[in-house]
This record gives structure tokens, sequence and C-alpha cells, in this order.
């Protein structure tokens, strides 16, 4: 097992001198242990590194913290700019930005609040390319994501890129929360069938949800369920000669619990889910807690890697894509029961 966050990582930000990095105050351990803070860490970080003047400034992170607060902030922001939104821009992957976000930022959110831990370590390859095909759950922000990214750099020196939801780049709820570049940055690549390509036939690590948005868009009761699996995600395989590496999470389905999907408010404002559960009451007063989610144990199992050479399913169609994409659901699923204790 890897819990791989040490304490030598933390102290050396301490330790470092001002401007080689962002260094943890007590405002931002503050802001780690209250919920609305979350969001004020992401751009802080951001504008450690960035110049970013259509960003928010202290007085509006001040307001974030109080009940109702974000609205005030929101609307002082946006006299700020001029009555207009926040510019969208197009940023270029920064693996270094990357590196640094997980180091400063995501390190003591896996350790001491997300605990994240990789099992099974023996089943990881010594290098890409990759596709990581994990179930993905949890109605929220998507850390189950961001913490498998970050273990799997630490473990192995990876680059992890996820495949992200279009509306992490570009709805304009996102783009009032955190900076437009902020996604693409960090690695995100769009869950489309172009840029999923276009990254595979460069030979990267990508990190995949076979469920797709139906993984963290299912309802609090079925949160143990797999739902169908795509076929791209082995038709590309198979292209490609890239092998798969399956993982099963355990933990994310508590990362917002007891959620049903508003399925007709969701369609209305264009969100892939949009969660209904008491928690919604607190968001409602700190909408800053967007990217914030229940405190739980994210724990990975790694599956033994397969091929890419067993999967010649472009000889055969569609079909026998498809055959294999529910398999390896059925694989998981069993695992997840077993995980669990059912039978």
């Amino acid at each position: 097992m890897i819990n791989q966050h040490s304490e030598n990582l933390l102290n050396s930000q301490q330790e470092n001198a001002p401007g080689e990095g962002y260094i943890f105050n007590w405002f931002d351990w503050f802001c780690l242990w209250y919920p609305p803070g979350w969001l004020i860490l992401f751009n802080r970080h951001w504008q450690h590194y960035h110049t970013d003047p259509d960003g928010w400034n202290w007085l509006e992170y001040g307001l974030f913290l109080i009940p109702g607060g974000f609205y005030l902030a929101l609307l002082s922001r946006w006299l700020r700019l001029g009555f207009r939104s926040p510019r969208k821009e197009v940023g270029e992957f920064d693996p270094k930005y990357q590196q640094a976000f997980g180091k400063e930022i995501l390190a003591p959110i896996v350790k001491y609040y997300f605990r994240g831990e990789l099992q099974q370590v023996k089943n990881l390859p010594s290098t890409g390319p990759l596709i990581v095909a994990m179930n993905h759950a949890g109605m929220s922000f998507p850390w189950d994501f961001l913490t498998l990214g970050y273990l799997l750099s630490e473990a192995k020196g990876w680059v992890v890129q996820p495949i992200a939801n279009p509306v992490l780049f570009e709805h304009p709820w996102v783009i009032w929360w955190l900076p437009s570049q902020w996604s693409q940055v960090l690695g995100g690549v769009r869950a489309e069938l172009d840029d999923f390509e276009g990254a595979l036939a460069q030979g990267k690590i990508l990190l995949y949800a076979p469920e797709g948005i139906r993984g963290p868009g299912k309802a609090w009761r079925k949160r143990y369920q797999l739902e169908k699996f795509d076929v791209s995600f082995i038709q590309l395989s198979d292209r490609y000669h890239i092998p798969i590496l399956p993982v099963v999470c355990i933990g994310s389905e508590s990362l917002h619990p007891w959620a049903i999907n508003f399925t007709k408010l969701q369609r209305l404002v264009k969100l892939p889910f949009l969660p209904l559960s008491p928690l919604m009451f607190a968001l409602l007063l700190f909408p800053s807690m967007g990217v914030w989610a229940m405190r739980t144990r994210l724990r990975y199992f790694i599956s033994p890697l397969q091929p890419a050479e067993l999967n010649n399913y472009s000889k055969k169609g569609r079909a026998a894509a498809y055959q294999q994409a529910q398999q390896l659901r059925e694989k998981l699923q069993l695992q997840i029961n077993q995980f669990l204790g059912k039978s």
C-alpha cells in the first residue's frame, strides 16, 4: 500500500524561500478545513504562478467565507471587470504547474482529508502510455480523478492527464469559479472523441471513466452499481496499441452522500448533473463550496494490466468491442462487491 504524500513534502514547503513555490500559511490551513475556502486555495495558488487581472481579489475572498457573501463577491467582481464576465482564454497543458499544484495543494488535501491510498501496487507497469480506466462516482467535483492522478504521479513519476467533461472548460459557472485556463493547464483533455484520440496518438497516460457522465450522475441508491461502459476506449486502445489499466475506487461514492440527480433543472442549466441533497442548502449559502466534497477515504485497487495486443477488436467491429467493455464492467463490479463484502 502506498500513501504517497509524505511529511517531508509538506516540511519542504515550509523551508522554501518566498518566491520558490507556494507555501501554506495559517490562512491556507484555515481554508483547507473550512469548506467555503477550498475555492480560495485554488485561485490563490493560480495567482501565485500566473498573472490574472480578471481573477478574484482579497476583499472578495473574505466575502466567500460568510453566508451569502459569495453573491456580493460576484457582484463586486462583475463591477470591477466593467460589467462583463471573465475573459475566456484557451490554455496549454503545463506539466510544471500540474506538479506544483499536486505538491502544494493536492498533497495536504489528499493526505489529511481524502486519505488516498494505492493498493495492489505490484500491478502498476513501469511506464506508459496507458488508459487508466476507473469507476467514477460521487456526484461532485472529480476528486476521485484528481486524487488518483496525484497518487500515480507520486508513486511512479507519471504525468497523468484526466479525460474531463467539457463543462469543466467552458460552463459559465465554472468560468466564474476558476480561472478560464485552469482545467487545460492542469492537463484536462476534453471528453470528446477527437481530443481523446489525439491524446492517445501522442502516447500519453490518460485517466478515463468508462461509465462517462453516467457514473458521477447516478443517485446515492445506485452508488455501488457500475453503469454501462462506453466502447470508445476499447476501440482506441486497439487502434493505437495502448494497454488498459483497470482501477477500482472505493470511497468516491461518499464524496456527496444521499444525493439524487435533479434531472429537469440539470438540463435547464446545462450541467452534466445537479445533485439534490441536504448539503445543497449549505451550497446555496456558500456557492464557493462547489469544489468541496465530504471527507472520505479513497482507496484505489490496481488490477493487472490488460495488454493492448489482446484487444484485436477493430477486425471484429463495434459489437465485439462492446462485449469486451461490458466484460470489463462485470469484472470491476465483482471486485467492488468483494471489497464491500457483498455476495
